[in-house]
């Protein structure tokens, strides 16, 4: 978009007040990262920790006046509690600025209280097929007559909607979003609400808000199980599931070669640190099966993550090879264990995403009764 309309979009949220101040939201500073194009607008309303709670009507009045704005298709503000707020000295002292933190784990509104079982399924680097992974075994897991939902928490790199096969933008009611329902399964991913070619040069927190946005503004309902697609690495995004959702577990997905496992052995210790179980690990692209005579080719090694997997006291969870027609079938939009249910690799995904459910189902081990004679 034009510098001169982002401009305006501007001057427009001028027109916004801040109820508990009287100052306009851009004249107050809490305004940042507006990003425009295609007549797609994205921005950040930064307010301190302790008002974001109360702060969803101006939220959503700067959402308003924004789509307002003559060539502003729709607008998307994400509220972000990361902003430095005065702390006031002892002695009268002039105010220092501190750096508003997240609560920890255990601490603060949990989001998706409706669902039960919420699974993270996360790799130490990119490019390892997490993500077709991830929609593979959530629609397995809706075969076996559960309640699923999809969460593509990749900020910057969503998959879903291509791997889902559809582009269609949710619907709202109220304040409220509608997930997409595909295969059976409710999905939510930023690539269903911004251009497929959009880059979201965003900010960390900005990516932390627009996360909890997904999960605590969209209309999941009850759910058995959600899975969570990741982005790859041990960021931001991991420290804010780790921290505003109750992980029931998470799957370490990677490659056989040296390089992935290393990331892989990162991802695993990452979540050891913030008390989420593992739940396994799995090899993907194990080995190369030849489309025309079937022929096994170990591209990358193989068993790397089997081996890990002992050394860390994880489960390994299974192998999934290289193959032709799972990556044409997710480019599709048609996951291989809808469109190929008979193969190996379908069966595959089934037999992992059945032992995930078996491991997750069981409530938590009880403590020790203690009992007074």
């Amino acid at each position: 978009m034009p510098e001169p309309l982002a401009d305006a979009v501007r001057n427009a949220l001028s027109s916004v007040i801040d109820p508990a101040t009287g100052v306009d939201v851009v004249s107050s500073g809490m305004i940042e990262g507006i990003s425009a194009r295609d007549g797609m607008v994205q921005f950040s309303l930064a307010v301190p920790r302790e008002r974001a709670r109360g702060m969803e009507p101006v939220r959503a009045a700067c959402e308003k006046a924004a789509a307002k704005v003559p060539g502003v298709i729709s607008a998307t503000v994400v509220l972000t509690a990361h902003r430095d707020v005065a702390v006031e000295q002892p002695g009268g002292a002039a105010p220092a600025t501190a750096r508003a933190t997240r609560p920890p784990p255990g601490q603060g509104q949990m989001l998706l209280p409706d669902v039960k079982r919420i699974v993270a399924i996360a790799s130490g680097k990119g490019g390892v097929g997490k993500s077709t992974t991830a929609v593979n075994l959530a629609v397995a897991l809706a075969a076996q007559g559960l309640r699923v939902g999809l969460l593509d928490a990749d900020i910057y790199g969503p998959s879903l909607p291509q791997m889902l096969g559809t582009h269609e933008k949710p619907r709202s009611t109220g304040q409220r979003i509608i997930p997409i329902e595909r295969w059976g399964l409710k999905a939510m991913s930023i690539g269903f609400l911004v251009d497929q070619d959009t880059a979201m040069i965003w900010r960390g927190p900005m990516v932390m808000g627009a996360l909890e946005q997904m999960m605590g503004q969209v209309e999941w309902g009850e759910l058995d199980i959600m899975i969570v697609d990741m982005p790859p690495g041990t960021g931001d995004a991991q420290l804010t599931m780790s921290q505003r959702v109750p992980l029931a577990g998470a799957v370490i997905v990677s490659t056989p070669q040296d390089v992935a496992l290393l990331d892989a052995r990162r991802g695993i210790k990452m979540f050891e640190k913030v008390n989420v179980p593992v739940i396994g690990l799995i090899e993907n692209m194990s080995y190369f099966c030849c489309p025309a005579c079937n022929h096994r080719t170990e591209i990358f090694g193989h068993g790397g993550a089997k081996v890990e997997a002992e050394k860390m006291g994880a489960e390994f969870l299974g192998e999934l090879p290289l193959k032709l027609s799972i990556r044409e079938m997710a480019d599709a939009g048609t996951p291989i264990v809808l469109a190929a249910p008979d193969t190996h690799e379908a069966a595959t995904y089934r037999r992992i995403a059945a032992r995930i459910w078996e491991k997750v189902e069981a409530p938590a081990a009880a403590g020790p009764r203690i009992t007074m004679e």
